[in-house]
Order: C-alpha cells, then sequence, then structure tokens
C-alpha cells in the first residue's frame, strides 16, 4: 500500500507519510514476526535458522534494487512502484499463507529443552516481566549502538569509497557479501559458542575496524577486506540480537519482545546516518565520524557485559 500511493505523491509530506511511515511500517511487520516461527520450529539450531532468515532479508535488498533500477529506467519511477508494490503484495500474502506456528508442545526428535545452553531459559517471560528486568535495558542499549555505529559508516559508504578512490559499485557488493555471511555464519557460530561470545567478538572487531578505514584508505585491497568486515559485524547484530532475545526471553511473547528490542535498531537508523553526516559537514573528514562510530561500538560492548541470561527456572516477577 505505501508503495502504489508514494508513486501517486506530488508532495514531500505524502511522500513522507506514504512511502516512510507505511512503507516503513509494513519492513518491520514483515521482519519481526517471521522470526519467532522460525524460532519455535528450530529450537536445536535456532541461531543458524534465524540467520538464514536474516539473510534473505538483506537478500531482497540485493535483488530488487537493481530490477528497481531496470524498471525506473524503462517505465519511469511512478509505474515502477506500483509494479514493486503490487510483487510485494503477491509476495507477501503467498509467504503469509505458508508461514505456521508448530504446534503445541513441539520439539524436534531427539532434542529436548534441558539439552539447550545454559543461556537459554526454560520458560517463556510476558513482556511485562521482561521490561522489569535489567538485561533487556543492557541489550537494548548494546543493539542501538552497536547498529548506529554500523549505519554511520554504511551510510557514509558510497562517498567515502570514491574519495578513496575505490569504485562504488565494488565497495557496495563486498559490503552485502559481508553482511549475508555474517548473518548466516554468525548464527551458526552462536549456537556453538553462545549468543552474547558472538555478539561481543563482533562489536569488538567492529570497533578495531571502523576507525581502520580511515588510517589505510590509501589501501584498496586492505579497505574492501574491512568493508566486508564491518558489514559482517553489522550483519551478525541484525542475526544474533534476534536469536538471544529468544533464548532469554522464550518464543511465545517473542514477537512482542522482540519488537521492543527491535526498536533500537529503528532508533539507530535516525540517529547513525544523521551523527555521521552532520560530523562531516562539520569537519569535512571521516575521521571523526569513524572514530565516533569505534567509541560507540565500544560503550555497545560494555553494555553487553551487564546482559546476564534470566535463571532458566525464573520466578515469577
Amino acid at each position: 500500500l505505501g508503495f502504489i500511493l508514494a508513486s501517486f505523491t506530488s508532495s514531500l509530506p505524502y511522500l513522507y507519510v506514504a512511502f516512510g511511515f507505511l512503507v516503513g511500517m509494513g519492513n518491520g511487520f514483515g521482519y519481526a514476526p517471521p522470526i519467532p516461527v522460525g524460532s519455535k520450529w528450530f529450537p536445536d539450531k535456532r541461531g543458524l535458522v534465524v540467520g538464514l532468515m536474516v539473510a534473505g532479508y538483506g537478500g531482497g535488498s540485493a535483488i530488487f534494487i537493481p530490477v528497481g533500477n531496470a524498471l525506473i529506467e524503462r517505465f519511469g519511477w511512478r509505474p515502477t512502484f506500483q509494479i514493486i508494490g503490487v510483487v510485494l503484495f503477491l509476495m507477501c500474502m503467498v509467504g503469509t499463507w505458508l508461514l505456521k506456528n508448530p504446534p503445541a508442545g513441539y520439539q524436534p526428535e531427539g532434542w529436548s529443552p534441558q539439552a539447550a545452553p545454559a543461556e537459554r531459559t526454560l520458560r517463556d517471560i510476558p513482556t511485562g516481566e521482561m521490561l522489569g528486568m535489567p538485561t533487556f535495558y543492557a541489550l537494548w542499549i548494546a543493539f542501538c549502538l552497536g547498529t548506529t555505529a554500523g549505519l554511520m559508516i554504511i551510510s557514509q559508504l558510497v562517498p567515502f569509497a570514491v574519495s578513496a578512490g575505490m569504485a562504488a559499485g565494488a565497495a557496495g557488493l563486498a559490503g552485502a557479501i559481508g553482511s549475508a555471511s555474517g548473518r548466516i555464519v554468525s548464527g551458526w557460530l552462536s549456537d556453538l559458542i553462545g549468543r552474547l561470545s558472538v555478539l561481543r567478538i563482533m562489536i569488538l572487531v567492529s570497533a578495531i575496524a571502523m576507525p581502520a578505514l580511515f588510517i589505510f584508505r590509501g589501501q584498496a585491497v586492505i579497505l574492501y577486506a574491512l568493508i566486508f568486515v564491518i558489514y559482517w559485524c553489522f550483519g551478525t547484530q541484525l542475526s544474533v540480537f534476534a536469536t538471544t532475545a529468544a533464548d532469554f526471553f522464550g518464543t511465545k511473547h517473542m514477537g512482542l519482545n522482540y519488537g521492543l528490542l527491535f526498536t533500537a535498531y529503528g532508533v539507530a537508523g535516525l540517529i547513525g546516518p544523521y551523527i555521521a553526516g552532520r560530523v562531516f559537514d562539520a569537519s569535512g573528514d571521516y575521521r571523526n565520524a569513524f572514530f565516533i562510530a569505534a567509541g560507540l561500538a565500544v560503550i555497545a560492548l560494555i553494555s553487553l557485559g551487564f546482559a546476564r541470561p534470566p535463571r532458566r527456572e525464573a520466578t515469577s516477577a
């Protein structure tokens, strides 16, 4: 609906409502509900499965951006918005029809909740109780600042790549591959070594890699590798924070529980590009933005240190 209505826009406020608000709201609707369903079907491989699902979220952009550009060149942007709106509607209805929760009491053959990692709770924590836990706020701050740092870099990637003599398309490809693989591989790793361990490692790596972008801006091969790493760490957060929410608070109320945690990414989307743009406008240089991003990643890492898994059989608050 947002895409179709946006095709009729004749003013900026109209575009903000149709594309910014409606498409943005639909984006959140499409992202949050499938993750709890996947978490319920595959509790034994939750990190890998959610990583694959979130990689699909990024893969959609990789597919629709070139298709959209080709349609715009052929038909113009207004018909393209209408075409995309119809395609999204049909695809989402098919996906919704296929999406079903497992039956009550379902668990994979040969697997039991007691065999799950120690950081996974054995009960479903209601949203009101979750909001009374300091761990939720530690995760929210870490998710917000970690992705704010990533979005600060990503929002400035193309102009920075061009200024450093890189091909913008090649830099974008390195980032896309890094983000998709980070979501999948880090999700799988989190099944093996734990959610918080993977998040801490990746946020620490990103804190090191972000200022290194500026330091090695004259060395193309190293820059491509750093872009890959930064996107990998960014994609990890979109994958592993979701599985962390499922492990810490259960899956029965995960739609609302993770929806509230995911607002951290919404806030990051507002402030990350804004901070990076203002810093560059003020200084005419990317150095300060990259070092500020690294500082935010360090604060996110510290906040993760205060996140503690609820007791496996926690009592009601």
